[in-house]
Order: C-alpha cells, then structure tokens, then sequence
C-alpha cells in the first residue's frame, strides 16, 4: 500500500517542536522574551504560508524480513549498518534489521517507508532579507519534521493501524512515548543518505516533488525521509564509529565501490 497526504501549513503547525527551533537558534538558556518574539516571528511567517504551500507526505506499508543486516522490502535489499560498540556493555549492537523478523523465522512482517517536504523551497521568498531567509529555512525544516511527525500519528493509528486507540498528548508525542521509532536518512542510526536512491525506487518521491543529488540528499531542503518500524522493542540508537572492516562489508552489500560509499556516509562518523 502506497498513500499519499497533502496537509495545510495549519495542520502541522500544532505538531512543530518548538524546542528544537529554540536550539537551532542558539536560544537554549537565553531570555523567555528573546524567545517569545522569535517565536512570534515565526507564527507570523507561518501565516503567510497558509494556502501558499503545502506540506506533503508519501508512504508505503510493506512486506518485510530482514537477512542478517539487511532489510527485504518490496523485492530489494537494504543494507544497513550495526553499532561496534554499543553504549551499554551489557546490550547487544544494535542494527535496525533486529527490529524486523528474519527471513528464516518463515513468517512475514512488515516496514513502513516514507517521504515528507514542504512544497516548493519557502526559502526563495526571502532573498533580500538575511534574517527572514534564515528563519524561513528554519522554520520550513521544522515544518517537515511536524508533517513526519503527524504522518506517523496517523499512520500508527490508521493506516497501519497497529495501535488504533493511541491517545497521546503533544508533548507525549514529541517525547516518542508512542510504540515504534521513525528513524529518518542522514540520522545516526541511518547515516547514508544514498539510500534514499533505494527509498526512491519504493515510494516515487517525484510524486511529491522531491529529488535526489548525487549523494542522495533531498531537495527541497525542507525535506525527510526514512522508515517506520512497530516492533515494540524497537528504539533509537547512535552507531558511534564505523570501523574500515564494517565498511568494507557494508560496501559489498549494498555493491558499491568501497570509494564511493565512504564519500556517502558522514565522515563525522567514519572519524569518530
């Protein structure tokens, strides 16, 4: 199943983590009333999007197992990478694949997929005004992370279905208390952005206006993409540092120049 929404700019307002905009900022610890009038700022910006654009979201439900550390999703497989080290000496190293059940438990499970932006890039509008340029691409890439986030809401309560009677609060929402993680490419368990060509090839992102660099990035800016997993073990994770025999297994698996996929994951990480 392939579903598409198409949200007003009002829609998702009530979904923004206003948290995160402050630390982009650099407003962690800083006045209220510094806060307040950017803030106002913004709500104010927001407005003038209503009925301009569009906040949009592409997602797919399924069938998967994973293989070892890869995933087996609508006839592809997706390699992903798992944690060295892990951060507690008595967990196993994580890999998202664990969430998913292996190809030889003989039973089917299921993954979602999906694709969000902000229409059009709200960033052109702004071209003399540095100030109001900045907070456009702020605010827009908090905008996408809101329809990601109301997207998923729907999608575990309807779509997928698989928790039919959740009733969260906003802020228990933006707190992740809900069943199931939505990692999301370029993030530090799903570093590689070059799967979002294998993304692409499920979802169709140019349906909702979205297309892919060379490295696989997202443009328009203002956008997201990742997985769904329900498992109700399943959480976040950090990989830490990817060792050079990782990365070479990674690269046979995804079969691709050890070269080419070194340059696709974030050096941050290759360094660590």
């Amino acid at each position: 199943m392939i579903k598409q929404l198409t949200y007003q700019v009002s829609d998702i307002s009530p979904y923004i983590n206003w948290l995160y905009f402050y630390h982009t900022w650099g407003m962690t610890g800083k006045p209220e009333k510094a806060k307040r009038k950017l803030r106002d700022d913004a709500e104010k910006m927001l407005k003038t999007w209503e009925k301009k654009y569009r906040c949009l979201a592409r997602f797919g439900i399924f069938a998967a197992n994973s293989d070892g550390d890869d995933l087996l999703v609508g006839g592809l497989r997706i390699p992903m990478l798992r944690q060295q080290k892990s951060t507690q000496s008595a967990e196993p190293n994580l890999c998202l694949a664990d969430f998913i059940i292996p190809v030889t438990d003989g039973k089917t499970d299921q993954i979602g997929i999906f694709c969000v932006t902000v229409e059009a890039d709200v960033r052109n509008d702004y071209h003399e005004d540095v100030y109001e340029r900045m907070l456009s691409q702020v605010l827009a890439d908090r905008l996408a992370e809101g329809t990601a986030e109301k997207m998923h809401e729907e999608v575990r309560r309807k779509y997928w279905g698989y928790a039919p009677d959740e009733q969260l609060t906003m802020e228990q929402t933006h707190n992740e208390e809900y069943q199931g993680i939505r990692p999301a490419v370029g993030y530090p368990s799903l570093p590689d952005t070059s799967i979002n060509f294998l993304l692409d090839e499920l979802l169709d992102m140019k349906q909702v206006g979205v297309r892919l660099t060379e490295s696989g990035m997202m443009q328009p800016h203002a956008s997201v993409s990742g997985f769904m997993f329900a498992h109700p073990q399943s959480r976040y994770f950090e990989l830490g540092k990817i060792g050079e025999d990782q990365l070479a297994d990674y690269a046979a698996r995804r079969g691709l120049p050890l070269t080419m996929v070194r340059k696709f994951l974030e050096m941050s990480l290759l360094k660590k």
